[in-house]
Formats: C-alpha cells, sequence, structure tokens
C-alpha cells in the first residue's frame, strides 16, 4: 500500500513481491544464504482481452511436476515452464496455452488457473494436479459457493475440454477471460456463457469494493477509496 502511494498510482497495478537469495554467490544450494525481498508495482491493463475471448491450443510441454518444483508456490524458475507453452501457443496462432500434468490430466493455463463448465456444473482441477493454489480461483470458488453454483474439484481430461459448455482461465493479471475454442474446437456457442459471466460480474463488482460480503478482499490505497 505504502508503495502504490508513492507511486501515486490512480488507475490499476500489478504488485510483485520476489523473495530471493542474495548472497553474491556462484553455486548450487538453498542453505547457507542471505534472503533478499523487493516488490514492484507497475501500471497493468488486461493481460489477455477480457471482452472477445480467446482462443487456446493445448500445449505439447506438459506443466513441471510438484516433485520436480513445487506447483503450490509462485516459484519465478518455474515461469521457463510457463513460458515455453505461452510462446508454442502464440506461434501456432492462440490467444493462450492450456498445459496437462505428466499423467496427461488438465493442468492449468501457462500462467492461469483454468475452470470448465459442463451441464451447469463449474469444475476446476485440484491441487494434485500441479496447479498453484491461486488466490483468483479460491476467491471463484468461494462465490460459486455462495452463489450456490455446484461446483466439483476433480481432474479434467483433455477430452473435456472439447465438450464443455463453457470454459475460463482466471488469474491475477488474467482476472477472467473466456474461452472460444480450444485447438481450434468452438467451445459452446463461442461466446461469454451464463455461468461465466454470472461469476465475472460479481468478481469484478468484488474487487472494486462493491460487494459488501466481500469487502475484506481489498484493502484501500487512499483515504476514503474502495479501491
Amino acid at each position: 500500500v505504502d508503495l502504490l502511494r508513492k507511486c501515486g498510482y490512480r488507475e490499476d497495478a500489478y504488485i510483485r513481491p520476489i523473495a530471493y537469495k542474495s548472497s553474491p554467490l556462484i553455486g548450487v544450494r538453498l542453505h547457507d544464504l542471505e534472503d533478499g525481498f523487493t516488490v514492484f508495482a507497475i501500471p497493468f491493463g488486461t493481460y489477455l482481452d477480457i471482452d472477445r475471448g480467446i482462443s487456446c491450443a493445448v500445449s505439447s510441454w506438459r506443466r513441471t511436476d510438484d516433485n520436480a518444483i513445487p506447483a503450490r508456490s509462485k516459484i519465478t524458475g518455474a515461469y521457463v515452464n510457463a513460458a515455453l507453452a505461452k510462446t508454442e501457443a502464440a506461434e501456432a496462432g492462440f490467444d493462450e496455452a492450456i498445459v496437462l500434468n505428466q499423467d496427461g490430466h488438465v493442468s492449468e493455463g501457462s500462467a492461469e488457473n483454468l475452470f470448465i463448465v459442463r451441464d451447469g456444473v463449474l469444475v476446476t482441477p485440484p491441487g494434485s494436479d500441479n496447479i498453484l493454489e491461486g488466490i483468483v480461483r479460491a476467491s471463484i470458488l468461494q462465490i460459486a459457493a455462495d452463489e450456490k453454483i455446484p461446483t466439483l474439484v476433480r481432474q479434467i481430461d483433455r477430452t473435456e475440454l472439447y465438450i464443455a459448455d463453457e470454459a475460463f482461465l482466471c488469474g491475477t493479471g488474467t482476472q477472467i477471460n473466456f474461452i472460444t475454442k480450444i485447438d481450434n474446437r468452438p467451445l459452446g456457442e463461442g461466446t461469454l456463457g451464463p455461468i461465466t459471466e454470472r461469476i465475472r460480474r460479481i468478481y469484478f463488482e468484488a474487487v472494486r469494493g462493491k460487494v459488501a460480503r466481500y469487502r475484506g478482499w481489498v484493502t484501500p490505497v487512499y483515504t476514503g477509496s474502495r479501491t
């Protein structure tokens, strides 16, 4: 909050805290090294176009396994895996990538969590499928529970992506982006679906401090502000 005030930002901004090992040594270890911490904030528009929807491709790259790099931690080095998937998708003409885990089940987007809707049920992969257990994901699960939207946290097969009625990616920078096609297969009607629209509308209002029950999700930066 102090950083945002010093920067004088009045628009949406992305905050990135980074904890790291700061000792000026060369070697492969984490022990007996000094710790450092930095945080930066930058004005941030939309990472992906939230109005037109996005196209996704299932990546040939698999999500890094939790036994290699802990998936539940936001580790900077793991972004190489995300970058490979994202670039592969972009070079093939898609907006984003969807990655599978080592077992072939759906994990998440290149750097976003994934939800699908089938027969009115909201579904998202579990933490055991090498996902980052994101804050926005948790917020969406809370909204779904409060809105009495049937929800399952379970494994998702690749082929379920193609027969889903709705699907969307979510994250701090991504916000909530609905998917129009996957691997060039149209998804549902190819438009913003009703459950995604309902969740997205409430979420966008919540992060602006306009929903009383979720007021604890936001911290005023300036006196008298709700955002």
